[in-house]
C-alpha cells in the first residue's frame, strides 16, 4: 500500500518512524516548510523532515497544500492511503478524495472529546483522568470523522503536556501501524462519533499562561502541567517574569505556609518557603511552587532558587509587571 505521509512537529516524526520500522510504505512525506529559528535565524528542517531524510524518503514542503500546483504533486504520487499526523494545514475535499482508501488520521484524544489543535495540552489542564489516541477517518469537518480504531491510556497524577506528549507519540505509530492492515483488508467497522458528546480544544498561546491567583489552587496547578514545556505558566514578581515549572497543590502544599497569613492573605500573597517550595495563597487553597525560572536566569529547584532570591512572606505575585 503506497501512503504519502503528511505531518510536522515531533510526534509526526515518532509516528513516522514507526512506520518505517514497521515495513511501511511512504513514498512522500510532506510537512512544513522549513523555517529560520534561534537567534542566529538559521533554517531549520522540521522533525518530520529530519525522519524523513533517515529514510530517504521524499520530501514536499508547500507552503498551502491546497494550492493546485501542490495537489498535483500529490496526485503525481497515486497513494492508496494519505496519513496525516499534527500536520497543521487543512486538507480540501480534492486531497481527501483524492487517494483509494481516502485520508486518515493519528488525533490524541478519545474522540469525539478535545477536537481541535491542542488536545494533549487541554486533556491536563482540565483534569482529564485518561486520554488516548483516536485513529479517524478524514472527512471536511474538524477532527468529525468516522472513528475507525480507539485506544485509551491513564493520565498520571504529575503528568504534563510534555510527558503525554511523549506517550501520545508512541502509542500513536503503535496503533496506526496495527490500523493499516485491517484499512487495507477492510476490516473495520468505521463508528460515527456523537457531536453532542464533543469538545473543542483550542490551540495554546502565550497568554494563556500568565497566572490568575484567584483561581483554585487545583486548577492553576494542572494549568502548570499542561502549558510544560510550551508555552509555559509565568507570574510577576518585582516587576521580572517568574516562570513556574513545578507546582503542588492539595495538603502536601500548605505544610510550608502559616494557617493564620494564608486565611489573611490575597490571592497571589506568598505565604511562606521552606527547602521545598514557594507557598502562594490561591482563591482556594495554597499552592507550593516546587520549580521556578527568574526572568533572565536558569530554570532551578525552588530550593535552589531561595539560597540566591530573598523572599517574604508577604510577597506578592501579580498578574502585570
Amino acid at each position: 500500500m503506497k501512503i504519502i505521509f503528511m505531518g510536522t512537529p515531533d510526534l509526526a516524526a515518532e509516528v513516522l518512524e514507526t512506520m518505517m520500522k514497521s515495513g511501511c510504505e511512504v513514498t512522500l512525506a510532506v510537512t512544513q516548510p522549513d523555517r529560520p529559528k534561534g537567534r542566529g535565524r538559521g533554517v531549520i528542517k522540521t522533525p518530520v523532515h529530519e525522519c524523513a531524510d533517515r529514510w530517504g524518503i521524499s520530501v514536499f514542503s508547500p507552503e498551502r497544500v491546497k494550492r493546485p500546483e501542490a495537489v498535483e504533486r500529490l496526485r503525481e504520487e497515486a497513494p492508496d492511503l494519505i496519513v496525516v499526523a499534527a500536520f497543521g494545514q487543512i486538507l480540501s475535499k480534492e486531497i481527501l478524495d483524492l487517494p483509494r482508501y481516502g485520508c486518515v488520521n493519528v488525533h490524541a484524544s478519545l474522540l469525539p472529546k478535545y477536537r481541535g489543535a491542542a488536545p494533549i495540552q487541554w486533556a491536563v489542564i482540565n483534569g482529564e483522568e485518561k486520554s488516548g489516541v483516536t485513529i479517524m477517518q478524514m472527512d471536511a469537518g474538524l477532527d468529525t470523522g468516522d472513528i475507525l480504531l480507539q485506544e485509551e491510556i491513564p493520565l498520571a497524577a504529575d503528568e504534563t503536556g510534555e510527558s503525554l506528549y511523549g506517550k501520545m507519540a508512541k502509542l500513536g505509530g503503535d496503533l496506526l501501524v496495527k490500523a493499516l492492515p485491517m484499512i487495507e483488508q477492510g476490516a473495520i467497522t468505521p463508528v460515527k462519533q456523537d457531536d453532542e458528546a464533543s469538545c473543542y480544544a483550542p490551540m495554546l498561546k502565550k497568554e494563556m499562561g500568565n497566572i490568575d491567583w484567584t483561581m483554585p489552587a487545583v486548577q492553576i496547578e494542572r494549568l502548570v502541567r499542561g502549558l510544560n514545556s510550551w508555552p509555559g505558566a509565568y507570574t510577576f514578581m518585582n516587576g521580572k517574569m517568574l516562570k513556574i515549572w513545578g507546582a503542588q497543590a492539595g495538603d502536601n502544599a500548605a505544610s510550608g505556609a502559616s494557617d493564620e497569613s494564608a486565611c489573611e492573605a490575597v490571592p497571589g500573597t506568598v505565604t511562606g518557603t521552606d527547602k521545598k517550595a514557594i507557598y502562594v495563597k490561591c482563591g482556594e487553597g495554597v499552592l507550593a511552587l516546587t520549580e521556578v525560572q527568574y526572568e533572565g536566569k536558569k530554570r532551578m529547584s525552588a530550593q535552589a532558587f531561595l539560597l540566591g532570591a530573598r523572599i517574604e512572606p508577604g510577597q506578592l505575585l501579580t498578574k502585570e509587571r
